[in-house]
This record gives C-alpha cells, sequence and structure tokens, in this order.
C-alpha cells in the first residue's frame, strides 16, 4: 500500500457541465488537499453520453471517460429525482426529462403536470446522488447519498437549480430552494455523497489507495 500518495494526481477534476452543480461540488470539496479543476479549466468539452440505465452507471461512465481524456483524477456523478408515485420517474432522465428543449422551469412544470390528481400524502420522492471517482490507473469508487422530501403542488424559493423549487423538506418546512447554499450541503443528497468522496479521497491520500479495504481485485461498488 505504501507510495500510493505519490501516484495520486495533485488535481482533482470535477466532470460536470452544469454551472450549479460545478459550484456545490466547489463548496462540497474545499477539504479535500487537491486542486479542484473543472471541464472547463483542462478544455475537456462535457459530452459523455449517459446511456446507463442507474445512477451508478451513468457516473461510472462519466468519470471513466472523462478521466481517459484528462489522465486526471476524476470525479462525476449522476443525480436526480425519484418520485413514488410516477414509479421512481424521472429518475436517470431528470435532466433530460420531457426530452430536448426543456428548461429547468419546464421540467418542473411538466412534473406537476404529471402530480396534479395526486394527494399530498402521496407525493413523496427522494433526490439521490451516485458519485464515481476514476483514477487514471484504471480503478473506480462509488459512494451514494439521498434526502427524502415531498414533491410541492408549486415552486418555491429562488436558491438551487433543478428540482429544488418544488423538493419540500418536510423536518424543515422548506424546500431545497429556500435554504442557503452552506444548508443545502449540509443535507442534500450530493452532500451527503460528497462527505463519503471526501473521506474515500482522504484515505487515498494517506496512503491506503484507491483499491480500499476489499484490495485490487475489490468491487467497483457503492460505498453509500
Amino acid at each position: 500500500m505504501g507510495g500510493m500518495v505519490e501516484d495520486v494526481p495533485m488535481r482533482l477534476l470535477v466532470a460536470t457541465g452544469n454551472p450549479g452543480k460545478a459550484r456545490e461540488f466547489e463548496e462540497l470539496l474545499r477539504e479535500v488537499p487537491l486542486e479542484i479543476t473543472s471541464l472547463d479549466r483542462v478544455g475537456c468539452k462535457a459530452d459523455a453520453e449517459e446511456v446507463g440505465d442507474t445512477f451508478e452507471e451513468n457516473a461510472i461512465i462519466k468519470a471513466r471517460s472523462y478521466c481517459r481524456r484528462t489522465g486526471l483524477l476524476t470525479l462525476a456523478d449522476d443525480s436526480g429525482l425519484e418520485v413514488d408515485a410516477l414509479g421512481g420517474d424521472p429518475g436517470v432522465r431528470s435532466a433530460r426529462y420531457g426530452g430536448p428543449g426543456y428548461t429547468d422551469e419546464g421540467r418542473v412544470e411538466l412534473l406537476l403536470r404529471n402530480l396534479r390528481d395526486v394527494a399530498w400524502e402521496d407525493r413523496t420522492g427522494r433526490f439521490r446522488c451516485v458519485i464515481a471517482i476514476a483514477w487514471p490507473e484504471g480503478q473506480v469508487r462509488t459512494v451514494e447519498g439521498a434526502v427524502e422530501g415531498i414533491i410541492q403542488y408549486e415552486p418555491r424559493g429562488a436558491n438551487g437549480f433543478g428540482y429544488d423549487p418544488v423538493f419540500h423538506l418536510p423536518h424543515l418546512g422548506k424546500t431545497t430552494a429556500e435554504l442557503s447554499l452552506k444548508d443545502k450541503n449540509e443535507l442534500s443528497h450530493r452532500g451527503r455523497a460528497a462527505k463519503k468522496a471526501v473521506a474515500l479521497l482522504r484515505e487515498t491520500l494517506a496512503g491506503q489507495g484507491p483499491e480500499g479495504p476489499e484490495g485490487p481485485e475489490g468491487p467497483e461498488g457503492s460505498e453509500g
């Protein structure tokens, strides 16, 4: 295990083309002793195709793709909203819900239309996030976070992005769009997954290696 610290790149590429997500990750990863960089800064286009059937598959696809293209230790995520009354939709299609041409606001409107006849107690759902970290040596590890909530009848709040304005947190009486970035990062699906990612990266930098406790033949699987 010794010597792995020298093999870990000093830069960590956060592979997302979503500006809102990039800002969140920059804050969430501030405790990692690596230089955080982005696709824009390294001149890499955000064009990896999300063809997986699960959040984990898509996160791994993106992390591996950008790691191979840049040679950098790479973190990528796939996340979205699962609504129980819609059979888990929009799920992995959260960012593409409704098809091409829809804005965040348009996707929220479509979601609310599809839930218009659903009672409050049945509007349950969750934000789910899977983060994949890919090392240039070929290893990939994943972690996961989720937060439960209820889909509101109408948007509320000006912070956040995506479905944040309609994702109601019962224990706070607010949507995630009504939270400060600091508060959101403390309890969000991405915040919870990022805490696990930070711990995994710290473990690596301490010399324990990207293979983790399973060893080099261990799974590429979830720790969440």
